[in-house]
């Protein structure tokens, strides 16, 4: 058989309101139609794209945040990219239960690495030998790397996350995917710019309509080609960004309580999940709380709900009405009232902070640190910092990008908790009008595709 083609695209933070500036995308739902897309908790990227692609909770995938304690390892690691964390069948592979000539591209959308996908796009630096980082990504088929390098220049990492983000990254990722597109039956391709001024400065900035604007021009030609070559377009987004205006240091209080333990080495200090009766990972305005002894998780539940900012104390039983009762969740999940949002903070000193704290290390920082968005305002040599770190990135020398914040007072924008208001929640887009909806669960998704591809799930 010969499946219809389908362009996949995810423009992360888009929502009904902000469509509104959005002219070549709100053409492309007049043409088609529009439906509020209902998300899952937490409504961050790696949840929401798992459910997206495999029709299932975070209950039955297991991607309960964008990482989590690994308690067979005793690490908290979060952005890991191996497709086995995701636990289900991708919509990719039970599209080739019906045809099995059934080609797919992916392009940024996590957990990529070792995926079952023809064509895989995903960032990855290099880390060389003496500790220096440079930008760079994952490609398979191996040779897809330097075709793309040579036609695009080398994967903007820097400006795909950290206080440089900007709409480079975002133009790299989607002339990658218009490479790719006349090939593959199905096109994902995920477009981060929105992300960045939303945190930033807040969802109802000048910036932030401003970033709407561009993602709009930038992804029209990608719609184009596209639409040109008969593809079914489906755009989604993972979640909405709010207001932010108040961090919530759970695992300070944690510590003060005497549950969460640190260690210490070169008067730095580290969190001890060997040894912490309870500690939390951090993701925006979801923490899973990790208790130790069953006993204390009575205990701990009180001492959160009590805490300022937030909303929901998630016991297991409760987590079940959420679909996210998987074996990685925390035995608690907190979710943040409107406005508030979770730092990784443990330490009581900055001065005691780790060294990472002030740098974008993303697989280093226990838990997520939107401030690594900033070049720390309080800072005035910070940007001179920076150009110092570049010239010696150019010599070749070794460098530290210790310009970060370590206060959370600088974020403007959040998301997580399940939307208040449909208008600020996520929103999916779709070209063909045969297959409308007013609405669509996120496990939907998947089937959406499928029916866009013309194939039937056989399960």
């Amino acid at each position: 058989m010969t499946a219809n083609k389908v362009l996949l695209l995810n423009i992360v933070g888009l929502t009904p309101r902000l469509l509104a500036h959005a002219p070549r995308l709100r053409a492309l739902a007049a043409d088609g139609w529009q439906a509020q897309l209902d998300t899952v908790l937490p409504a961050v990227t790696c949840s929401a794209q798992s459910t997206m692609l495999t029709g299932r909770p975070p209950r039955d995938h297991g991607i309960v945040g964008n990482g989590w304690y690994f308690r067979d390892l005793g690490e908290v690691y979060l952005w890991r990219q191996h497709n086995r964390l995701v636990q289900g069948e991708k919509v990719w592979e039970t599209a080739r239960r019906a045809d099995p000539d059934y080609r797919a591209a992916n392009v940024c959308w996590w957990y990529a690495m070792g995926a079952s996908t023809d064509w895989t796009i995903t960032p990855r630096p290099v880390y060389h030998a003496d500790g220096r980082k440079s930008p760079d990504c994952y490609a398979r088929p191996p040779e897809l790397h330097d075709q793309l390098t040579d036609e695009l220049g080398a994967f903007p990492l820097f400006n795909y996350w950290g206080p440089t983000a900007s709409l480079r990254s975002s133009e790299w990722v989607v002339a990658a995917s218009r490479r790719l597109l006349p090939d593959a039956d199905l096109t994902l391709a995920y477009v981060p710019h929105l992300d960045y001024d939303l945190q930033r400065h807040g969802p109802d900035s000048p910036q932030a309509l401003a970033a709407v604007r561009d993602v709009d021009r930038t992804v029209a030609p990608l719609l184009d080609d596209a639409q040109a070559s008969g593809a079914t377009v489906v755009v989604v987004s993972e979640y909405g960004i709010t207001p932010a205006s108040r961090p919530v240091d759970v695992n300070r209080m944690l510590r003060q309580s005497g549950l969460l333990e640190v260690y210490t080495q070169e008067g730095m200090e580290y969190l001890d999940p060997w040894t912490s009766r309870a500690f939390a990972v951090a993701d925006h305005q979801v923490a899973h709380v990790y208790v130790d002894n069953p006993a204390d998780v009575g205990a701990v539940a009180k001492l959160c709900q009590d805490l300022p900012g937030v909303d929901l104390v998630l016991d297991r039983e409760a987590q079940a009405d959420y679909g996210i009762d998987h074996e990685r969740a925390g035995e608690l999940v907190l979710v943040a009232e409107q406005g508030a949002w979770f730092t990784y903070y443990y330490w009581l000193d900055d001065a005691r902070a780790p060294d990472f704290a002030r740098g974008v290390d993303i697989h280093r920082k226990p838990g997520y640190d939107p401030a690594e968005l900033f070049l720390d305002p309080a800072d005035r040599t910070a940007k001179a910092r920076v150009l110092l770190g570049l010239a010696k990135k150019k010599l070749g020398l070794r460098y530290t990008m210790n310009v970060v914040p370590t206060d959370g007072r600088w974020v403007k924008g959040t998301h997580g908790r399940l939307p208040d208001d449909p208008a600020d929640g996520p929103v999916l887009l779709c070209s063909d009008p045969a297959a409308r909806r007013d609405r669509i669960a996120a496990a939907d998704v998947r089937d959406l595709v499928l029916e866009s591809a013309g194939i039937a799930d056989t399960t």
